[in-house]
């Protein structure tokens, strides 16, 4: 099957194209200008696999919680595809594709920034999901791990774009509690990997073509309106 993935969630643009059994990836720093060069990257993906777009036969984007411009884009972007050229869109929730790359993790948090000293998250456990998607400070997160840990000396990785910053705004004597491997990079591979586990193109998607990005909070423009 000749799947595209869109990832643009996070300040890193990532486009994963599975082409039968080969994967093509490309990923950019772009801070939040991911619409400039998202149908660039996309163009560049098919060349490189030696196929025109309207040989694509599904298409993926991440569902959220992220940026709220990235996801929008993402969202856009993936409908206007699958509507022009006729073919199946999903939308695969981003903590279970960064989750993808723990499998074998006892304890995993999944992070991204949330801004005002906050963070989006979720608990994997043993490759499974352990919590719904949280919004919450540095107090709230650490009063669920303390709920989450089987025992006080367990140790917890952290992955996803807002690791960084959580780990870095963890009190010095906590650190040693959290493993952190200072990975960075983008997730549309992982976006590919866990539609495929799901089988998500095997059943009927035409729901994710009413539906749209999964936000945990209003937006500043919906704040100050």
């Amino acid at each position: 099957m000749k799947l595209l993935a869109i990832d643009t969630f996070s300040s890193i643009l990532s486009l994963a194209l599975l082409n039968d059994n080969t994967m093509h990836y490309a990923q950019s720093e772009t801070g939040m200008k991911h619409s400039e060069l998202v149908m660039q990257l996309t163009d560049s993906l098919c060349k490189e696999a030696g196929i025109k777009p309207f040989d694509l036969e599904g298409v993926l984007c991440m569902e959220g919680p992220g940026s709220f411009t990235g996801l929008r884009i993402g969202y856009s972007t993936a409908k206007g595809l699958a509507l022009s050229l006729s073919i199946p869109f999903a939308a695969i929730p981003t903590f279970d594709c960064i989750s993808h790359s723990y499998k074998e993790s006892a304890f995993l948090l999944t992070l991204t920034d949330a801004r005002k000293n906050a963070w989006f998250y979720a608990f994997f456990r043993d490759g499974k999901r352990h919590s719904c998607d949280s919004d919450g400070d540095m107090r709230q997160i650490v009063n669920d791990l303390n709920g989450f840990k089987k025992d006080i000396n367990e140790k917890i990785i952290l992955a996803g774009p807002g690791a960084p910053s959580f780990f870095e705004a963890v009190l010095s004597g906590q650190k040693e509690n959290f493993i952190f491997t200072g990975e960075k990079g983008g997730y549309a591979k992982e976006l590919i990997k866990t539609a495929q586990e799901l089988n998500i193109f095997e059943n009927d998607n035409s729901q994710f073509l009413i539906s749209g990005p999964s936000y945990l909070r209003k937006s500043d423009a919906e704040l100050n309106s």
